[in-house]
This record gives C-alpha cells, structure tokens and sequence, in this order.
C-alpha cells in the first residue's frame, strides 16, 4: 500500500475519531460547561493522557518500532516476538509502578498541574479523586501503545488508528446515559471519569483480537533486562524526555490558566479543534512516515527515502496550511456552532474562539514537528528531538511568563503556537545540516504554488464571511449558522482544491498524486515485511 493510502488509511480512522470526539466534548461543554466540574475533570482527564503520551506513545513508539523492524529483519521472527514480549512485559511493569505512585500522589500531581485550584477546595477535591479513577486507564492504553507498534512496524495502520474511536464511543455513551438521567455537576464529572477507565479495557480488547489475527501477539516473558530491551530503554529515555518538554507545555498552559476561572475549559475546547487537523494530518503522517523511512534505511535506499521524506512533506502542508487559514479565520463561528449551547455560554464562545484563531497560526508547524521527527528517530537518534523539545519549552515557559501581565490567560495560546514554530524550524534545520534531508526540485516546484492557493482560499472565505455576517449574528438560529459555516467550509475546500489541482501542486496524472515510487526492497527487507493493513 502506498504512502498516501496508509496515510488517508490512519487519517481517515483519525478523523473519524475527532469527529467523534467534537460530538464528545459538545455533550461535555453542554453536561458541565464551563465551571468547576468541567475544569476538574479536564484536569483529571489530562494526568493520564501526559502519562500516556510519555510513557506509551512518545518515547515507546520512536524506539521500538525501528528496533523491532531491524530485529526481524536480522534475526528473524521469532526474535522479533520474543522481543516484544519482554518489551511488554518491562513496560508494563514500569507503568504499573508509575501509576500506583500517581494515584497515592495525586494531589500533588493536581496541585502542580492546577495551582490555582488552591483557592476553590471543592474542586481540588473534585479533581483529585477523578485523577485516581482516570489513572488506572494508563496500564491499560500502554497494552495498546505495544501492540499497535507491533501492527504499525507490519504495516497495518487501521486497527491502531481506530483505538481512539473506542474511547469516545464510550464516554459519548456515558455522556447520553447521564444527560438522559438528569445528571449534572460532580456526579457527572464523577461517572465519566469511570467511563475513562472502562474505554481503556475495551481498547486492550480491540488490539488484542487484531493482533491475535495478525498473528503479532507478543510471546509471554517476564520483566527482564536482556541486551535488545536495555538497548530500548537507552534510546526510550531521550524520547521520554523529549515527549516530556512538549507536555510541559501542557503543564504551563494550565497551571497558568487555571489562575483565571474558566480558562481552562476555554482553552481545552479550543485545543480540541485544532487537533482535528493536526490528528487527521499531521499525526497520521508521522506514525506512516517511521515504519515506512525505518524499512527504506535498513534496505540503504537513500533515494527512496528522500523521495518518501519530501512527498509526505508536501502531502502535510497542502492539507495543513488551508486548515490553519480556515481555523483562523472562521475561529468564532465554528466554536459557537459546536458548542454553544447549554451551560455553554456566548461569553465562553469568544474566549475559546481566541485561543483557537492563534492555536491555528501553529497548526502548520506542529504538523512539520510530525513530519521531521520521524527522520531522526528511524535513525535511532532519540535525542535531537529531546534537545530541541527543551529549546522549545523555554520559548514557551519564557513567553508564556512574559505575555501573561500583559494579555492575560491568552498568553498560553500565544507562547504554545510560537514553541512550536521553533520546534520545526529547529527540527528541520538539524536535518538539513546532517545531509538527511534535502527539498528536492518537485518540493521547491510545489510549495511556493501551495502558498498562492492557500492565500486565494483565504481571501474567498474572507470575503464570503464578511458578506454572511448577520448569519452568525447572536439572533440566529443554530440551523442557519451551522448552514452558513457549512457553505463556508464548501467554499473553502472548492477553491483550494482547484487551485492546487490547477497549479499543479497535485499532479493529477500520477496515482494519488504524492506516491513516492516503490523501489524494490533488499532481500532482508523482503523477507521480513508482510503485506500492508488489510483490516
């Protein structure tokens, strides 16, 4: 399967989830609003998803996946299995450690996350205990994080992709089962809390089977340092501390936030938004992009990877650049469409809508930060991601700290799009200059014509805007404005989409338009790879 179809194969399992996830956090905005059961839970929900981003999809995935490629590839399958067996086996452990210390530290872990908590009892409380039912969720998605390596390292991208679907069907299950009986406040707060903790038992389920079908289940072994898994934790623990910089980012944009009532929901609504983009592309991109360089570098094809490098490069930026414009442009009718409705206030609409206009200015660059990582970790180097997260970090804790006096809670938003501009510049710049990437001339043909289309889109829907502005004035109805943002939307995708086919940045006489060309692997790459996701 080409780089495209596995791209628009987790992509679309992605955007189906994010779908799934506006539908989720809509019942959430509407169920606890913008108060102190929904800034409670938020927090709560946030301990385990840093947990899980650390231990489980940062630093596990850019590690194992290039060693467990190379293991089959050399030693065979039996190797490759019975190492991924002690990988599980070791991580496991370590997470289940990790998550008893966490649950008995909870407030501390709250109090850091949420300093400004401290002055509301009740929902430091609050947001203790639903830390401690959430928690337990962690062992359980660091089961997934494995075997979805394993399928992702084979080429099959589905499944993997579709564990996040899993999580929301649950919770929006839960949500409907307490909108239905009534239930509000901390309660609701309480029993989605224990919706996050069953979503991740019917994750380890969905993986199990697939993995068991896919004939990838890990052999049984105990926790044990063997050479190949000391060799996974010297390369884990870089990617663990680079995955750490880019949620202390996180960490700083709530803690500063939560000085400010509400701040913390309005900025959470709006990190949802612009995830659909960055999850369906950027994402995506990047758990295709390391497999497929891993594979092309242990076969010695550095043409073939520069071809792959520079296609995926471009396939991001076409879909990411007229997502930000939009984003940005249409920040306050896409909020208020969404979500604002019941305890979800107009007032909570136009502060979420800021914080996503300025999220969007760096949509772009997280996405290239998605794009250029995998370079460096299907190489094995763990740490120049690490180091550049750190750069990144201080752009974003030195701004935060410095805009905070002067715009207020909004501050946040603006450091985070700024770290990550720094990321990708820093990221690129790295590769470039070890000769490991080079924007060949398709690239340097493409990418100007993709800024001309993504400009014309944008002043189309600008003006398209300005003339529907009673649309989405405050009187309207959601029919009409969810109409007029839908139109808008059409327009959007018309436009760019015609331009890039008119300017040629797609070239519609090749298949799928971005395919590298599939070069003949080694006989070890042959030998070791299957057919991709067939799911």
């Amino acid at each position: 399967m080409s780089l495209f179809r596995n791209v628009l194969t987790v992509g679309g399992a992605t955007l189906a989830s994010r779908v799934l996830g506006f539908l989720r956090d809509t019942l959430i905005a509407a169920t606890l609003g913008g108060g102190a059961a929904a800034d409670a839970f938020i927090v709560a929900f946030r301990l385990p998803n840093l947990f899980r981003r650390l231990f489980a999809e940062g630093a596990f995935a850019a590690a194992f996946v290039p060693l467990f490629v190379r293991r089959r590839a050399e030693a065979g399958e039996a190797a490759a299995r019975r190492f991924a067996g002690e990988a599980l086996a070791g991580l496991t452990a370590a997470v289940v450690a990790v998550t008893a210390l966490a649950m008995v530290f909870a407030p501390t872990l709250v109090d850091l996350l949420a300093p400004g908590f401290a002055t509301d009892p009740a929902k430091r409380d609050l947001a203790i205990l639903l830390a401690r039912i959430c928690l337990p969720y962690l062992p359980a998605i660091t089961v997934v994080a494995l075997l979805s390596g394993l399928m992702n390292a084979d080429r099959r991208f589905l499944v993997p992709a579709l564990a996040p679907v899993v999580l929301n069907l649950v919770l929006i299950g839960s949500l409907l089962g307490l909108a239905g009986g009534g239930i509000v406040g901390p309660a609701a707060a309480t029993a989605l809390a224990w919706g996050v903790a069953a979503a991740g038992v019917a994750q380890v389920g969905l993986l199990a089977g697939a993995a068991m079908r896919a004939g990838l289940t890990p052999d049984r072994a105990a926790p044990r340092l063997t050479p190949e898994t000391r060799r996974l934790v010297r390369l884990g623990l870089p990617g663990l501390l680079a995955g750490a910089m880019s949620e202390i980012n996180v960490v700083v944009g709530t803690m500063l936030a939560s000085t400010t009532a509400g701040a913390v929901s309005w900025l959470y609504y709006a990190d949802r938004l612009y995830q659909l983009p960055l999850g369906v592309v950027g994402i995506a991109i990047g758990q295709v992009l390391l497999p497929e360089i891993t594979h092309r570098i242990a076969a010695g094809d550095a043409a073939a990877t520069s071809e792959v490098q520079n296609r995926a490069l471009e396939f991001a930026l076409v879909l990411a650049l007229p997502a930000a414009a939009a984003l940005m442009l249409l920040a306050d009718p896409i909020v208020r469409v969404l979500f604002e409705r019941g305890a979800f206030t107009a007032a909570d609409g136009t502060a979420a809508a800021r914080a996503l206009a300025i999220f969007a200015a760096g949509l772009p660059a997280f996405v290239l930060v998605k794009v250029f990582a995998p370079a460096f970790y299907a190489r094995e180097d763990t740490a120049t991601p690490m180091v550049v997260g750190g750069l990144a970090v201080g752009v974003n804790v030195v701004l935060s700290l410095a805009l905070l006096p002067v715009v207020g809670w909004i501050a946040v938003a603006i450091a985070t799009a700024a770290a990550g501009w720094v990321n990708a510049a820093l990221l690129f710049g790295r590769l470039v200059g070890r000769g490991h990437w080079r924007v060949d001339a398709t690239a340097r043909r493409r990418l100007p014509r993709l800024l001309l289309a993504t400009a014309a889109m944008a002043a189309a829907v600008a003006g398209a805007h300005a003339g529907l502005g009673t649309a989405f004035a405050a009187g309207s109805d959601f029919a009409t404005k969810a109409a007029a943002l839908a139109g808008l939307v059409g327009l959007g995708l018309a436009v760019h989409g015609g331009l890039v086919l008119l300017l040629g940045v797609v070239d519609p006489t090749r298949p799928k338009g971005f395919d590298a060309a599939r070069r003949d692997a080694s006989p070890s790459e042959a030998s070791c790879s299957r057919p991709t996701d067939r799911a």
